[in-house]
C-alpha cells in the first residue's frame, strides 16, 4: 500500500538559502486516512524577522524552548521512509527538508508530489490554487491558518479529496512508452542539474536536454502530448542516461556542446554546427568605429560568432535599424557617398562626416554591449557536483575556452590553477549568449577576473 507524508512547514523567510525552519507538521497517510502525525516548533537559532511572526504567529519566544531541527532529524527521517513528500507548492517546503538535513551532513531524497499541480490539473478553471482559496472553493475549513499543523490538515483534506478523482496520483504515465522504460528507472534519475539523454531502440541519441531538476524534466517529457513531435518523440524513447553538472550553468553549455556533436533527431534549435563567421569592428582613419563581417582567424578577436554570412549580415542589419547605424561603415551599403539610410533619415550621416565621431561611437558601443563580454579574460566559478567541488568556465582574450571542476580545498586563488582545469570546448555563439546570460543575471557564485 502507499504511503504519503502530508507535510508543511513554517519558516523564517522565503529562501532556502539562509533561512530556517520554526515549524514542522507531518501527517502520514496510507491513502485512506491518517496512520501517524507529528508538529512540533522548531528552533531555527536565528531571530524570526518581525513581519514573518505577524504573518505565521511564531515568535523568537515561543521556539526558544523548543528543539532545534537537528534533534528531531531522526524522527523526519522515519515518518517520511518510503514515503512520497506531499505538500501545497512542495517545492518550498521539500526545499526547505532538504536544506536543514544538507546543513547536517545528510542527502535527503523522496518522491514528491504537489497538491498545486494536482489540483490545477484535476480541478481546472478555479481563479486560484492557494491554499486558503482553493480550500474555500471546496469547502474544507483551514484551522490555524499559516501554522504547519493547521495548513498541513487541510492539504491532508485537498488530498483525500484529489486521491477520490484519481486513485493513482503517483503513477507516471507510461503508456505509449517502450517497456524498458520502467518507473524505478524514473525514480531513480537524480534531482539535480545537469544534461539527460533520450535513446531509442537502437542505442541512438535522438534528444539531449538540461534542467535543473533532471528527474522533474524527464517526467513532464514522458507525461507531455501537447505536439505531434513530442508525442512521437515519447514512443521512441527506449533508453535514458544523464550526466549531473551541479551548476546549471555548464548543464547549458554541456547540452548545446553535445547537441552540436550528436545532432540528435528531435533537437531543433542547436543543431547549427561551423560558427566560423564574427563581427569584429575597428576604426577607420577618421575615428569611426565601424563593423564588419568577416571569417574567423588566429589573432582576430570577434565580438560574436555566427554559423554563416547570411546569418551575419542579417543581425548586422538589425542592429543598424535598431541603433541607427550607418551601413556604409558597417559594410553592408557601397557608395562613394551617402548611404541610402541617410536618405531616408535613418543614417546620422557618419557616412558623410556629418555626425561627429563620439556621437555615432556610443551608438556603436551601446549596440554590441549586449553580445559582448565586458571582461576579455575571467572565469565564472559556481557549484559543482558535489559539497566540496566548484565548477569553472574560461573566457580568455575574449573567447570561450570550456569548463571544468577542482576541489576546493586545492585551489591556490591562481588562474594558472584554473585554466589548468578547464577542458576544451567549442566556442559558438549559443555558448557565449549562454555566458552573458549567466553573467547579465548574476547566476553564478564568484566571476574571476585577471
Amino acid at each position: 500500500m502507499a504511503k504519503y507524508s502530508i507535510i508543511d512547514v513554517e519558516t523564517t523567510g522565503t529562501s532556502v538559502k539562509g533561512e530556517r525552519i520554526t515549524e514542522i507538521a507531518i501527517f502520514n497517510h496510507d491513502g485512506q486516512k491518517i496512520t501517524d502525525e507529528f508538529v512540533t516548533l522548531v528552533n531555527p537559532e536565528k531571530k524570526i524577522p518581525y513581519r514573518i511572526s505577524q504573518i505565521t504567529g511564531i515568535t523568537d519566544r515561543m521556539v526558544e524552548n523548543a528543539p532545534r531541527f537537528c534533534e528531531i532529524a531522526r524522527k523526519v527521517l522515519e515518518l517520511t521512509e518510503d514515503s512520497v513528500f506531499v505538500a501545497h507548492n512542495v517545492g518550498f517546503d521539500y526545499g526547505f527538508v532538504k536544506e536543514e538535513f544538507k546543513n547536517l551532513g545528510y542527502r535527503f531524497e523522496r518522491d514528491k508530489l504537489c497538491t498545486v499541480r494536482l489540483s490545477r490539473k484535476l480541478l481546472p478553471h478555479h481563479p486560484s490554487y492557494s491554499l486558503g482559496n482553493i480550500c474555500r472553493d471546496l469547502g474544507i475549513q483551514i484551522f490555524d491558518r499559516h501554522r504547519a499543523g493547521g495548513d498541513a490538515l487541510a492539504t491532508v483534506k485537498l488530498f483525500e479529496y484529489l486521491l477520490s478523482i484519481d486513485p493513482n496520483l503517483l503513477k507516471i504515465n507510461l503508456k505509449g512508452i517502450n517497456s524498458s522504460i520502467s518507473a524505478a528507472t524514473l525514480h531513480a534519475l537524480p534531482e539535480e542539474a545537469g544534461v539527460y539523454y533520450f535513446y531509442d531502440s537502437s542505442q541512438q541519441i535522438i534528444y539531449i536536454g538540461k534542467s535543473k531538476n533532471i528527474h522533474n524534466r524527464v517526467v513532464s517529457h514522458l507525461n507531455s502530448e501537447t505536439t505531434r513531435k513530442a508525442l512521437e518523440m515519447k514512443h521512441a524513447i527506449a533508453d535514458i542516461s544523464y550526466e549531473i553538472t551541479g551548476s546549471d550553468l555548464i548543464a547549458q553549455l554541456l547540452e548545446s556542446e553535445e547537441i552540436k556533436k550528436h545532432k540528435p533527431l528531435y533537437n531543433r534549435q542547436q543543431r547549427r554546427t561551423g560558427f566560423r563567421i564574427g563581427l569584429f569592428t575597428y576604426f577607420d582613419e577618421k575615428g569611426y568605429m565601424r563593423l564588419k563581417i568577416d571569417k574567423l582567424s588566429d589573432g582576430l578577436l570577434p565580438i560574436t560568432t555566427y554559423n554563416s554570412v547570411m546569418s551575419a549580415r542579417r543581425a548586422l542589419f538589425a542592429l543598424c535599424d535598431e541603433y541607427h547605424l550607418c551601413q556604409k561603415l558597417c559594410g553592408l551599403y557601397k557608395t562613394k557617398g551617402a548611404c541610402f539610410q541617410h536618405g531616408i533619415g535613418q543614417c546620422m550621416g557618419a557616412c558623410i562626416g556629418l555626425e561627429s565621431t563620439a556621437d555615432y561611437n556610443a551608438r556603436v558601443e551601446a549596440a554590441i554591449t549586449p553580445v559582448k563580454f565586458e571582461h576579455e579574460n575571467f572565469f565564472i566559478i559556481d557549484r559543482g557536483r558535489c559539497p566540496d567541488e566548484y565548477s569553472v568556465v574560461e573566457v580568455r582574450h575574449g573567447a570561450y575556452l570550456g569548463f571544468g571542476y577542482f576541489d576546493g580545498n586545492d585551489f591556490d586563488g591562481t588562474a594558472d590553477f584554473l585554466h589548468s582545469c578547464i577542458h576544451r570546448f567549442s566556442d559558438t555563439r549559443d555558448a557565449r549568449h549562454i555566458i552573458l546570460s549567466c553573467l547579465k543575471h548574476h547566476e553564478f557564485e564568484r566571476l574571476l577576473v585577471y
